[in-house]
């Protein structure tokens, strides 16, 4: 009987379909990688989205059918810690403030960039590390 003495070289991470797989079996990487593609899409979209020529809501609709759904993909396998739910709600701030841009302050006059309370109060669908944590639940 021959053995094979071949050696068996150790893979540190792979990328199967989309998804990036590590030997660590973390999902740092692939939670950046989403959120990559999703800037990409964002900044080939924002001229669209600060056009004032395009309602908030049709606005809104392009972020929730073509920018979101880039970042959450294979997101139901995602185990998020809280750094990465602040970045991701990080991301999904930054979107919604050119979607609704800025705002007149009634007492001074000035223009103010909206906090997040008040995104929230403008933003009717649900936050996107509510979504994330729904497609898990299934």
């Amino acid at each position: 009987m021959k053995t094979d003495n071949r050696s068996f070289e150790r893979v540190e991470e792979f990328k199967y379909l989309v998804t990036t797989l590590t030997n660590q079996n973390t999902i740092q990487e692939e939670i950046k990688s989403q959120s990559k593609s999703g800037n990409v899409c964002y900044h080939s979209v924002q001229n669209f989205l600060s056009s004032r020529l395009l309602s908030k809501n049709l606005k809104t609709k392009i972020y929730r059918t073509i920018i979101r759904p880039l970042v959450l993909y294979g997101c139901e396998t995602w185990s998020l810690t809280l750094r990465e739910e602040y970045r991701l709600r990080v991301f999904e701030n930054r979107v919604l403030r050119r979607i609704f841009g800025p705002r007149r302050d009634e007492v001074t006059g000035e223009w103010k960039k909206l906090r997040n309370e008040e995104l929230n109060d403008l933003y009717f669908s649900p936050i996107i590390v509510r979504v994330i944590k729904s497609k898990r639940m299934r």
